[in-house]
């Protein structure tokens, strides 16, 4: 094909076959020559073939394959010429060269700024996915490049004559790195956050060596399209670390998986649990208004966390910015830290003798603790109906009352002030919702720690001794 030799095929799309070419003149080198099938020479088909060589013609990054020539064959089939990236795709290097979180993070963030500039000229790509992001080595170092943007969309559609569309009810994209607004199949909704959430995808996928979600599996249960649409549309995926814990036992490939981040199983799910958890499941959010914002914010939010930096997807609480900050300054943190413990041990020994004289503090003191342990462990029972901890599972109000009831006896053995407390509450609760043979048991308990108690408290064993009465 005119001073291009073809070699072997090298990859086939929905419309064009990639060869691996030699061109002979005016220069000697390796290429990608990409054409038009046969019988795909229809007019949509060439039109949106010619839309991506302009498209990749806008583009001039190093994380993007470059475009060197265009024209067509003799009996009017169009190609391109495209720089030959001797690669693989992104996660099979990874594994192949066993690298570490760190190492995926650092290649992950270069691709970032290749969709990034991408988007910068007002191209969605639409299908990114490993077998699309070509890893190869270059001087040493691996080098990303994104590749195959036939199903791109053109953000604005004076660019080019023949406009990148999609008409609605038409798939568009591999459904396993697929956004719900594209399973929505109406064609709306399509912006740069769609590249954001495959993205998310792919992230998932370098960081646990699974999917968000095994389609492969729904389809061999016998599920149809539109419920695999369905699960991309609403489904929430379990967080990276959720999903290493149970792979952990319950996965053939456990050992390999953990060995190709060069992590220790017990180690893995620690290291996800956080930032990366965060990250990810930003970027994976259902809600394209709660996704990052642009592909650039995922990438700084990535590079955040590799620089022990606060990231934006984290809760932005006080403890969390301190943690960042310790790990960011262990030696001064440590330092600062024995002179902190010198300061505080003379103050709790001065401090000690005089606590001692004040007997009449010791009941407020007690009630003070006894408050404190309630609260605590009451909302420690009320997390499991959280969406993060409870994600795609109901949690009845009867759920949590039963998991308290249990734990009581067992959680807080040896503080029966707080083990009253917490049984004549939860009597109360079910004695309100009805159910007197469950109150009962906890009420009756509750009266016996209260009578052996070494603590006079008459009102609140006045307080036990109505509410079971009632």
């Amino acid at each position: 094909i005119g001073p291009y030799r073809l070699i072997r095929v090298i990859g086939e799309g929905g419309m064009g076959l990639v060869y691996e070419a030699e061109q002979t003149e005016p220069l000697r080198r390796r290429v990608a020559l990409k054409i038009v099938k046969r019988g795909m020479d229809t007019q949509e088909f060439v039109s949106r073939f010619e839309s991506e060589r302009q498209a990749l013609a806008l583009m001039d990054h190093p994380a993007i394959a470059k475009v060197f020539d265009a024209g067509a064959t003799e009996r009017g089939r169009p190609y391109f010429v495209m720089e030959y990236v001797e690669g693989i795709p992104i996660n099979n290097f990874c594994d192949q060269n066993r690298m570490g979180l760190r190492e995926r993070l650092d290649l992950f963030v270069l691709v970032c700024d290749g969709v990034q500039h991408a988007h910068q000229k007002a191209i969605i790509h639409r299908d990114l996915k490993p077998s699309n992001v070509l890893v190869g080595m270059v001087d040493g170092q691996p080098v990303p490049k994104i590749i195959d943007f036939g199903v791109a969309k053109a953000m604005d559609h004076k660019l080019f004559d023949n406009t990148l569309t999609t008409s609605a009810g038409q798939l568009v994209g591999t459904p396993e790195y697929m956004s719900p607004e594209q399973a929505d199949m109406s064609g709306a909704g399509i912006d740069t956050r769609t590249d954001v959430y495959a993205l998310g995808v792919i992230l998932y996928e370098l960081l646990v060596g699974k999917l968000p979600f095994d389609l492969s599996a729904l389809h061999d249960e016998g599920k149809g399209f539109y419920e695999i649409l369905r699960v991309i549309r609403e489904d929430e995926p379990p967080k990276p670390s959720t999903r290493a814990t149970t792979i952990r036992h319950s996965d053939e490939r456990a050992a390999e998986i953990v060995a190709d981040r060069q992590e220790e199983r017990a180690t893995l799910t620690r290291h996800l649990r956080g930032d990366l958890d965060w990250i990810t499941m930003k970027a994976l959010e259902k809600d394209r208004a709660r996704r990052y914002d642009t592909v650039r914010a995922l990438g700084n939010d990535v590079r955040r966390h590799l620089a022990f930096k606060p990231v934006a997807a984290g809760p932005p609480s006080k403890v969390y910015k301190i943690r960042k900050f310790v790990r960011r300054n262990r030696v001064g943190v440590a330092a600062g830290g024995l002179v902190l413990g010198a300061i505080i041990l003379g103050i709790v020994g001065t401090t000690t003798g005089m606590i001692r004289a004040r007997q009449a503090e010791r009941l407020a003191s007690l009630e003070a603790r006894t408050a404190r342990q309630v609260s605590d462990f009451l909302v420690d029972i009320f997390e499991v109906a959280d969406p993060d901890q409870a994600r795609g599972e109901t949690i009845t109000a009867r759920e949590i009352l039963d998991q308290g009831a249990g734990r009581i006896v067992t959680e807080l053995a040896g503080q029966p002030e707080t083990q009253a407390r917490l049984m004549n509450t939860i009597g109360k609760v079910y004695r309100n919702l009805g159910l007197y043979e469950q109150a009962v048991p906890q009420l009756e308990a509750a009266l016996a720690l209260r009578r052996q108690g070494s603590v006079e408290d008459d009102l609140h064993l006045a307080e036990n001794l109505a509410d079971l009465g009632d």
